[in-house]
């Protein structure tokens, strides 16, 4: 009877631990209200693109100096391209001289290089630096803004209107959130940005005159004290209110929010720090392929070498919600045979991650090197090489 009594009050017992600990216990839907004061939000996973939150993220609104993201990736794509380099002496104007708001101060005829410039857009908003890169890129700012239309075309940035290369408020100077999005999504491809994004503190030497240097600040706080934060941009004046770009990295996992119209510069980080909380609280994801690995090998016809490496473009990953891992999986693609010349970078087939059959992701499968197309000689050579070979047999 003693038995049975202390049976059903140890029963009782793990009843009263158990109720008390299921709250905490990770079968609670997603909170998704999560009450901000932005008047336009959205978090993004970096590499899907997939949205995971959203508040009025097709508002046109004055984005400030998160303008700069483009800036910045004009640049770094200018740089890939080897039509600039980080190393490009930059003659400061008159125009880059006078611009207002936030600056680095820079003097008129400065040289500057433009790994210094794009370093004290990305840590302290300097406008005259933003200027600056603008006319060493195309000649001129307004020839800059007509591109960074163009690329916001083409990134499908559909609700988009740049009118300067700095975020200084004109009535016709507009984006989205959600288009925020796509440009900072594109920009973090550029891994390179993330070691200047990720500096709290430097100084600029500057190079016209005997004078002390410029203490550059980084304005994004997040990177100080949010786990994996690395990055993107702040934005404010009187029109714009408080905004903030910003991209945080864990394990496999990166993504990106943005927030605009916050009433307060305290509020966006923290508003921006709850956004990213609530992503990596209930998403994760899954890294089936590398950024260069090595996936297979493609026959090569007519050409030097008999075969070429084919490997991934990009990281293959995909996003999911926790849970949901066993239903996620990879698909190669790759074509037999090829013809040469082969490009270096030319697309051999396709790497995906699927769910339940559906694509979710996909990747370029790319040479690895070239392979030239063989020449007469060549194919009398190898038809020699092969009946030596089949003659010792």
């Amino acid at each position: 009877m003693l038995r049975k009594a202390a049976t059903i009050k140890i029963c009782l017992l793990v009843l009263y631990i158990f109720n008390i600990l299921l709250p905490s216990i990770v079968f609670a839907q997603p909170d998704t209200d999560l009450q901000l004061s932005a008047k336009s939000a959205i978090l993004v996973e970096a590499t899907t693109g997939r949205v995971l939150f959203e508040k009025n993220s097709h508002e046109k609104l004055p984005p400030a100096s998160i303008t700069k993201i483009m800036t910045i990736l004009l640049a770094m794509e200018a740089i890939k391209k080897g039509t600039v380099s980080l190393r490009d002496k930059v003659v400061i104007s008159k125009k880059a001289w006078k611009m207002g708001g936030s600056q680095v101060f820079l003097g008129i005829g400065e040289e500057q290089s433009l790994e210094n410039l794009l370093k004290a857009i990305a840590i302290a908003s300097g406008n005259d630096a933003s200027v600056a890169v603008a006319e060493h890129i195309m000649g001129s700012e307004e020839a800059f803004v007509a591109l960074m239309n163009k690329r916001a075309k083409e990134l499908e940035m559909q609700n988009t209107h740049f009118v300067n290369s700095h975020g200084l408020h004109h009535p016709d100077h507009y984006t989205t959130a959600f288009d925020i999005a796509l440009m900072s999504k594109e920009l973090v491809k550029h891994e390179e940005i993330f070691k200047w994004t990720t500096i709290w503190l430097d100084y600029l030497e500057h190079t016209d005159k005997e004078r002390n240097p410029t203490m550059l600040a980084n304005t994004n706080d997040l990177i100080k004290w949010y786990k994996g934060a690395d990055g993107l941009k702040t934005g404010s004046h009187s029109e714009a209110k408080y905004c903030l770009a910003a991209t945080a990295k864990r394990n496999s996992l990166r993504l990106i929010a943005v927030v605009l119209g916050v009433p307060t510069s305290k509020q966006r980080f923290h508003e921006t720090a709850r956004l990213l909380d609530y992503g990596f609280a209930n998403y994760t994801s899954a890294e089936f392929i590398k950024k260069g690995e090595e996936i297979g090998k493609v026959r090569v016809e007519k050409g030097k070498l008999p075969e070429v490496i084919a490997i991934s473009e990009q990281t293959l990953n995909t996003i999911m919600k926790r849970g949901e891992e066993s239903e996620i999986e990879k698909k190669i693609e790759l074509k037999e045979k090829i013809e040469a010349p082969v490009k270096k970078g030319e697309i051999l087939g396709k790497a995906y991650a699927l769910k339940n059959g559906k694509i979710i992701n996909e990747v370029n499968l790319i040479a690895a090197f070239e392979v030239k197309r063989a020449t007469f000689v060549d194919i009398i050579k190898k038809f020699l090489k092969t009946l030596l070979l089949y003659i010792r047999e």
